[in-house]
């Protein structure tokens, strides 16, 4: 049979979890890479920007280094698991689907469970010879398990994840282990840290079509806002 619509391999891609077939889809996005980056550098900053230079010691310093690693290290292994978590669920729909389609008594029925899963701009343009394309192709699909299963790419995207989160807090905190001034060292994590935060936009900006260089600027004063409101609640 002629395959059907592309957008079917968006939707119903990796049903049969196979491992020798390979999935197109990156690991993670980009922009779910910059999310997790984001997210890394505000709870990295929330305990480092808590740190009092005035009556910070080699003690106080060391102290403020094991939080921040272990803070970032505890998030990054619960953003992981979240992934997996998302995983499994996105899996699970993706079965209900093709198993709601094989169970519809009507067509008709089919139809109505297939575009409520197909992206709304996709739904207008389709027309019911289409529609029936896309029900027979998944009465037709092999290998659908019944309960949905990790892969190996879902394993990696969680290590992934965990590596992001728990990596962008070493070029924030490097300062502290090789210079002895504590004032310094702040000023220059926090430079460090505002590169990162720009960085980041700029990123942001050109995955979302949006001036790059205004999405930098836009990010230092969104990750400054966001550490403060860490820290006034006590984050």
């Amino acid at each position: 049979m002629e395959r059907s619509l592309p957008f079917l391999e968006f939707v119903f891609t990796d049903m049969s979890n196979r491992s020798e077939e390979k999935s197109s889809k990156r690991v993670l996005e980009p922009v779910e890479r910059i999310s997790e980056v984001l997210f890394g550098l505000i709870m990295v900053l929330t305990i480092t920007s808590s740190l009092s230079v005035a009556e910070a010691g080699r003690e106080d310093v060391r102290t403020m280094l094991l939080g921040a690693l272990g803070c970032n290290l505890a998030w990054g292994i619960i953003d992981g698991v979240m992934y997996l978590m998302a995983c499994l669920s996105d899996r699970a729909q993706r079965i209900r689907t093709v198993l709601a389609v094989r169970h519809a008594v009507q067509p008709e029925d089919a139809y109505r469970v297939i575009t409520g899963v197909l992206p709304p701009a996709v739904v207008p343009v389709l027309q019911t010879a289409e529609l029936e394309r896309i029900r027979l192709h998944l009465n037709q699909m092999r290998d659908v398990p019944l309960r949905p299963r990790l892969s190996r790419d879902d394993w990696r995207g969680a290590l992934g994840v965990f590596l992001l989160v728990f990596l962008c807090t070493f070029p924030v905190v490097l300062p502290f282990v090789f210079m002895t001034d504590a004032t310094w060292s702040l000023r220059l994590s926090n430079a460090i840290a505002i590169g990162m935060l720009f960085l980041t936009g700029y990123a942001f900006g050109r995955c979302a079509n949006y001036q790059p260089w205004l999405m930098g600027v836009a990010m230092i004063a969104l990750g400054s806002v966001l550490v403060g409101i860490t820290i006034a609640l006590g984050g």
